[in-house]
């Protein structure tokens, strides 16, 4: 249901973005997470050059033995995490589909038991 909704905004935003002039972006907020798996990989290494706002690649790994929806979270060529099983079957989809899906920092977090945590949103950029 949420994709139909996302749909029908998308279309009435593709035909009022030549009306805005073409230097408008619209971008549209599909997903807001937190990151799994970040002290499994390369997250702690890279930590201090993080920054919110920092662009991060989508990789969709179809083939991942753990999780058919695998959706991994890339840095600057490094792999930070996953986006969580529980929240990414519609982002897995829309990439299997074809679709231009961007991702981004919006939060960092260490608390004072050293864990990490870090939020992305992802976005469709129009």
């Amino acid at each position: 249901m949420r994709w139909v909704v996302l749909t029908a905004v998308v279309l009435w935003l593709l035909d009022s973005v030549p009306a805005m002039g073409a230097e408008a972006v619209v971008e549209i907020l599909v997903q807001s997470s937190l990151t799994a798996g970040l002290s499994h990989y390369e997250a702690k290494a890279v930590w201090d050059q993080l920054k919110v706002g920092d662009p991060l690649t989508l990789v969709r790994e179809s083939d991942n033995p753990s999780d058919a929806n695998a959706v991994r979270l890339d840095w600057s060529g490094h792999k930070l995490g996953y986006i969580p099983r529980t929240d990414n079957e519609a982002i897995a989809r829309q990439l299997d589909r074809g679709n231009k899906l961007e991702a981004r920092i919006s939060r960092l977090g260490q608390y004072r038991n050293h864990r990490r945590k870090l939020e992305v949103e992802v976005y469709l950029r129009m």
